[in-house]
């Protein structure tokens, strides 16, 4: 239990995104009835896997009022509803009874089977969080006679609130395990719950009663964690990039310098040049490749507004359902993003058959990911879970894509067809592309792809480690600085990488770079999700559903990034092909 304690200290994760103060200052007088709303319960290793807290046979009110909740409160899981706890301000009570109820055997199993799994329940007073267990399991295996654990079910749950004058400042909930009621049995129990609840003040101002929930993540030991992370990866990628960068430039300053001091035999040494009038060839599949870029600047854009957003603290981690919101209106706008990349970049090598791309640009990450999520909401609506999202949620997401989401794309689609930059070609295409020879597997797609996704990979591995801890441990980021910071390397790694395998690919007479360079940069987001298999398998998650929301939203994280680092490494690639012909030309 004192493990299970623990974990449950990390629970601040979802307060973090589940708790935020409305805009009044939250005043009360002595007496004054203080919002009290329970939210769910679920098992502690399973963050998935949450209940609506009726679910469990607690005591039930008259009537259940659900609270009427945002967009981003119902896409978080939280199903806040009335209780009968009666906390008036400053008015200490001890022993309350909250109801007199009859456990029959049924109740008495979901109980026992809740404890087992260390089931937690969290509620939230004047908009602070708050958790507890449910009960308790003593192990009795060391004994002499060897008998089953005993369950435990707490009846007593204590409260202590501090408060600031007339404003309330923090409130913590402990279940008491000296007021137990032994659930070991099946059979049918009179049990009274009861609770109290203590006042105390404290100095602590209403503005920073919100960062004891901040506090557990900015313990000396994870800000450690995360810059030693941050160090190690500048550290690799400096003493990484600069000896690549100097064997680099050596090899294109001499190549360049046999280009235009020598005879004609020498130049024909040189691979790249042989192929310049082949290495602006359009690739195959042209509507999917300018979709995949279209859809990758869109995540990239989504990302870099997130963070922006973060940064001028408009996005902040105390405001419930907040970043689940700005996802999904960022995403919606940026789909002009994507029609416009995505049409501008076809337009400049066909005049008609952009519609195309634009329509695979809006269907390209979000076909798969409705996909997923569609499939997840069918499971936790199988089993019950605060993860299924009702269908009037999903009629306004619909909704929103439709009327705004759609047309922006539409629109994005048209000014890139219409006003599209013109394609600097260095050279004249040929119809048919020369034979491409036969090269060492460091310059062949399986063996790009896994330098190009390994070594960006190693420089983030620790920091995408807190991100995973963050999502699926309870443990808390809300340090945007580092992981800004990060994600800029993962960029920059990704584009140097890029820029050398291309070279060395050319240097093979091979003119094929175009979809390479895109799958380069997104072999990233495959080491990612290999990764995901790792950090499974030390977690202490389990059950079907618990799996398949961890692999499926995974999956979809990791398919975002591989478009987005792809796009980054193409278009970096691009950049690199136009200026070395064109300096070959100009000399």
């Amino acid at each position: 239990m004192e493990f299970s304690k623990l974990l449950l200290s990390l629970i601040i994760l979802q307060s973090l995104f589940s708790s935020r103060a409305s805009s009044s200052d939250h005043m009360y007088n002595v007496g004054d009835e203080v919002p009290f709303f329970v939210n769910k319960v679920g098992p502690l290793n399973n963050p998935s896997e949450t209940y609506q807290y009726y679910e469990m046979p607690f005591c039930l009110p008259d009537k259940v009022l659900p609270k009427k909740e945002s967009l981003g409160e119902v896409l978080n899981g939280d199903r806040l509803t009335n209780s009968l706890y009666m906390l008036k301000f400053k008015l200490d009570n001890t022993d309350a009874a909250l109801c007199q109820k009859k456990i029959n055997q049924n109740d008495i199993a979901k109980f026992r089977n809740a404890i087992a799994m260390d089931y937690y329940f969290q509620m939230y007073y004047d908009d602070l969080p708050l958790w507890g267990f449910i009960g308790k399991v003593e192990d009795n295996s060391w004994s002499m006679d060897g008998k089953a654990p005993t369950y435990f079910l707490f009846k007593h749950i204590q409260f202590n609130a501090l408060h600031n004058n007339n404003q309330i400042i923090e409130i913590h909930a402990f279940s008491d395990p000296n007021s137990a009621v032994d659930i070991t049995d099946d059979v049918d129990l009179d049990i009274t719950f009861t609770y109290s609840v203590f006042w105390n003040e404290t100095s602590t101002l209403f503005k920073s009663r919100m960062n004891r929930y901040l506090r557990a993540s900015l313990l000396p030991v994870h800000q450690k964690i995360h810059w030693f992370s941050c160090v190690n990866s500048v550290v690799i990628i400096v003493l990484l990039l600069g000896l690549l960068a100097f064997l680099f430039m050596q090899n294109l300053r001499n190549d360049l310098r046999r280009n235009t001091v020598g005879d004609e035999e020498e130049n024909k040494e040189i691979g790249w040049k042989c192929i310049q009038n082949d290495v602006f060839r359009c690739p195959l599949s042209m509507p999917l490749f300018c979709a995949a870029l279209g859809t990758g600047a869109q995540l990239l854009t989504l990302v870099l507004v997130l963070f922006a957003l973060a940064f001028t603290g408009i996005l902040y981690p105390q405001s419930r359902g907040a970043l689940s919101t700005s996802i999904i209106i960022v995403y919606t706008l940026t789909s002009a993003v994507a029609g416009y990349t995505s049409a501008s970049f076809y337009s400049q090598f066909a005049k008609t058959g952009w519609e195309r791309s634009v329509f695979l640009a809006g269907t390209l990450f979000l076909g798969p990911f409705i996909f997923i999520a569609f499939t997840l909401n069918l499971v936790a609506a199988y089993f019950g879970t605060t993860a299924a999202l009702p269908f009037g949620t999903i009629f306004v997401l619909v909704f929103v894509h439709m009327v705004i989401g759609i047309p922006l794309l539409a629109l994005g689609g048209l000014r890139g067809c219409n006003f599209r930059p013109e394609f600097q070609e260095s050279h004249t295409n040929r119809k048919f592309s020369r034979e491409v020879p036969p090269s060492i597997w460091y310059c062949r797609i399986p063996g790009q792809m896994f330098i190009a996704g390994l070594l960006p990979f190693s420089a983030i591995v620790m920091e995408l480690h807190q991100l995973y801890a963050s999502i699926w441990g309870y443990k808390i980021f809300t340090l945007p600085g580092i992981l800004f910071i990060t994600f800029m390397i993962l960029v920059l790694v990704t584009a140097v990488l890029s820029i050398l395998l291309t070279y060395f690919q050319l240097t093979v007479e091979d003119p094929d770079w175009w979809w390479r360079s895109f799958l380069r940069g997104g072999s990233v987001g495959i080491f990612m999700f290999l990764y995901s298999f790792y950090f499974y398998s030390k977690s202490s998650m389990s059950g079907f559903m618990q799996t398949v929301f961890y692999f499926g939203y995974s999956a979809s994280m990791c398919y975002a990034f591989f478009l987005m680092l792809g796009t980054v490494s193409f278009y970096t690639s691009l950049t690199f092909v136009r200026r070395i012909y064109h300096t070959v030309k100009s000399e």
